[in-house]
Formats: structure tokens, C-alpha cells, sequence
């Protein structure tokens, strides 16, 4: 996948480049800590990962989010 077909799809990009697609929120079985549920897009191969939305939603010490929103046109 382009970087551009990347965009397309994404809703959100990593702090070091990256392009994801959040799939929605789940909960943990045992703790119901909430969890985002997203797929990679680019550059690497395509997948699906999860996370703690408190680390996903976290902002790095030198005030950096960890995923920046995209703007997404409606």
C-alpha cells in the first residue's frame, strides 16, 4: 500500500510517521480497561493491534501525542 492509498483510509498518525486506522474500542475481559483497537497501514505490513486507550491517547514528554488525529473531510 502508497502512503497516498494509506491516507485514504487512516484516521490517525504515529508519532515516529506511521498511518493506523482506529476500528473501534474494546474492553479488557478481566479488568474492562479500555482498549483501542487499530489497524496499521503503512509503510510496514498491514495489521491489527491493540492498546490501552490511556497510552494510546498519551501525550510524550516533549508534549508530542502519541497518535495525532487526522482531519477527516465528512
Amino acid at each position: 500500500m502508497t502512503e497516498q492509498e494509506a491516507l485514504a483510509l487512516a484516521t490517525h498518525r504515529h508519532y515516529k510517521g506511521g498511518l493506523y486506522r482506529v476500528i473501534g474500542v474494546a474492553r479488557h475481559s478481566e479488568t474492562e480497561e479500555a482498549m483501542i483497537v487499530y489497524e496499521h497501514l503503512w509503510p510496514h505490513e498491514r495489521g491489527l493491534w491493540v492498546r490501552p486507550a490511556a497510552m494510546f491517547n498519551e501525550t510524550l514528554a516533549d508534549g508530542t501525542p502519541r497518535f495525532k488525529p487526522l482531519d477527516i473531510p465528512l
